[in-house]
């Protein structure tokens, strides 16, 4: 049986969803990297006895392993150090080499501030030198160490900030008492399947029909997630199991052959940015509705200079007719969301910029400014280059973010399409 992990996120700020938890997700993607069963996330706020339920739960649980993120800080709301000490039944003690290290760590963060109360930061600095006795230190990336604590189960603590649990994690799981906690890990393969212009139910009637043909689907974990109306088939499975995923997989491909876009687990973005590359080809945009967000996820990967030139955000009707060259008369006669502006925006993103293609999208994501005849969510797309054009009118479900968010992930598409030169994707 493979080893098991639980993660407690700590932090009032993240608990009341202030700051959004990103170390929750980033931990259970690397221990699932090394084996281990991520079995439950608690995140709980700044209050020392609910630190301590978290921890007392996953050991009632049989986890082997316990991750925690968050508290280590000079303040006096960071109490995770001696919550772990008090649970793991060991003395919370002054490591005064550590904090010879962390002084020194911070005399060259505040060199620039020299009226600083140098006795209260070297009590800050006291307090963060203080560790379970025992543990296995895990050195400062900021000013906040780590450590390792055996027992059962370990624990493994780690700073909030991101930049600093996240180098910190690979210094821990070298460290010896990580590797025996862990020691029960199972090797597990990974797979995704991205698929876009079929609902969810699609593939629930799809795991139906590979089960009744003999498909021992019980034999992989399967998670399906819609995100951007793109549904994410994600399946983790032993080695020994490769034959049953491959065949699950052949029955995605053989009902839904016109949608599967991506059996490497690659996006569309990482898709597209191929194709320019591949194609040689430079592209530019001008966007209404979406107010820049296409350009932003064009340019999200390293080397986007490559073939983005630029973008145009046009959000009023003057924009359009100033920075992207739309006739006038044109929004006056068929109004600015329509095709034929969606176009008039490819075009003269085209023309503007220099680019071999150009994207116009134009839409309404309210909640307000539908009509009947284009209600909110109503958004028109063009790709244009010397491969053809592609132009469609989509309406999109949700909210104001869901309408826009969603429209980059259609432009995507279409822009992919245009280059592999297919038909127009469904929405």
């Amino acid at each position: 049986m493979s080893a098991r992990a639980g993660v407690v996120v700590t932090g009032t700020e993240v608990l009341t969803g202030i700051i959004a938890d990103r170390n929750g997700p980033w931990l259970s993607e690397r221990l699932r990297d090394l084996g281990v069963d991520h079995a439950h996330t608690m995140i709980v706020g700044d209050r020392p006895e609910d630190v301590r339920d978290a921890l007392e739960f996953f050991r009632r649980a049989g986890m082997d392993l316990v991750v925690t993120s968050g508290g280590l800080g000079p303040t006096e709301d960071d109490l995770t150090a001696r919550v772990v000490a008090e649970f793991a039944g060991v003395e919370f003690v002054l490591d005064e080499a550590l904090e010879g290290r962390i002084a020194t760590i911070l005399e060259r963060l505040t060199a620039r501030w020299p009226n600083l109360d140098q006795e209260a930061i070297r009590a800050g600095n006291r307090k963060q030198a203080h560790v379970p006795a025992g543990a296995e230190i895990l050195e400062p990336v900021g000013t906040a160490p780590g450590f390792v604590v055996g027992g059962s189960p370990t624990v493994v603590v780690l700073p909030g900030p991101p930049r600093e649990l996240q180098p910190m994690w690979e210094a821990a799981v070298e460290t010896p008492t990580f590797r025996e906690a862990a020691a029960g890990a199972t090797e597990y393969r990974s797979r995704m399947l991205r698929l876009f212009g079929i609902p969810e139910s699609e593939i629930a009637e799809t795991l139906r029909v590979a089960r009744g043909e003999g498909v021992d689907l019980e034999a992989m974990e399967i998670t399906t997630c819609l995100r951007r109306g793109e549904i994410e088939i994600a399946t983790r499975f032993e080695p020994a199991q490769e034959e049953v995923y491959e065949a699950f997989a052949g029955v995605i491909r053989r009902r839904h052959g016109d949608t599967l876009f991506s059996e490497d687990g690659s996006t569309i973005d990482q898709q597209v940015a191929a194709l320019l590359r591949e194609h040689s080809r430079t592209i530019a945009v001008a966007e209404s509705c979406t107010g820049g967000l296409l350009a932003g996820r064009l340019t999200d990967l390293a080397g986007s200079s490559e073939y983005v030139l630029g973008g145009l955000v046009v959000y009023a009707d003057e924009a359009k007719v100033a920075l992207a060259g739309v006739d006038p008369a044109l929004i006056e006669r068929v109004g600015a969301v329509s095709t034929e502006v969606a176009e008039a925006l490819a075009d003269g993103a085209r023309e503007r910029l220099g680019a071999d293609i150009g994207v116009g999208v134009t839409g309404i994501a309210g909640p307000g400014g539908g009509t009947e005849d284009k209600p909110v969510g109503t958004v028109c797309f063009s790709v244009a280059g010397d491969e053809g054009r592609l132009t469609r009118r989509v309406m999109l479900p949700g909210g104001r973010a869901d309408v826009r968010d969603r429209s980059t992930a259609v432009a995507l598409h279409m822009i992919r399409r245009l280059l592999l030169g297919e038909s127009d994707p469904p929405a």
